[in-house]
């Protein structure tokens, strides 16, 4: 067979082999649409949208327990264990006692006095955490910064001078 001798062009093939590889493409550009949606619209990298996703639902879970005034189930989603009555005395650092007075209806350490509604206003990955930010009860005065520890899947405070602009 020489170069003269080449086969016949056939459309069909070249049409089907086309539309593959435009599905395919779409397809790939949904999934990523798909879940950037999911992770809740991150104006981050995608590397980091799994964190955002996983952070987001954990705070949100928290925050829920919290409403529902649970914060047992509250505190093992902070520490990241369900079952930590079975060993109180592994959290030293930050007690349940202390818990209660910090997210507690009518604790005076709480400054937001019975949360019953949150707001999640802005997230962002920070060095090695997942910073977000929220408003409580509908205040737009002052944002409650919580942070996601994406290795051990722990909640804490955010740091005095670590939060995120939230706008004027």
């Amino acid at each position: 067979m020489t170069l003269l001798d080449a086969p016949k062009f056939d459309e069909a093939r070249d049409r089907r082999n086309r539309l593959m590889v435009y599905s395919a493409g779409g397809l790939v550009l949904a999934l990523i649409v798909g879940f950037w949606l999911a992770s809740g619209h991150p104006a981050d990298w995608p590397w980091n949208w799994y964190t955002h996703m996983r952070g987001r639902h954990a705070i949100n879970s928290f925050m829920e327990s919290v409403e529902k005034n649970d914060l047992k189930k509250a505190y093992g989603i902070w520490m990241h264990d369900p079952n930590w009555q079975q060993h109180p005395d592994k959290f030293g650092m930050y007690p349940f006692q202390r818990f209660e007075q910090d997210w507690g209806p009518n604790s005076s350490q709480n400054e937001y006095g019975v949360i019953q509604s949150h707001d999640i206003v802005a997230a962002r990955v920070f060095k090695n955490v997942l910073l977000v930010g929220m408003f409580i009860n509908g205040r737009k005065s002052k944002a409650l910064f919580l942070t996601y520890f994406p290795k051990d899947h722990t909640l804490n405070f955010a740091p005095p001078d670590e939060e995120l602009y939230l706008g004027p």
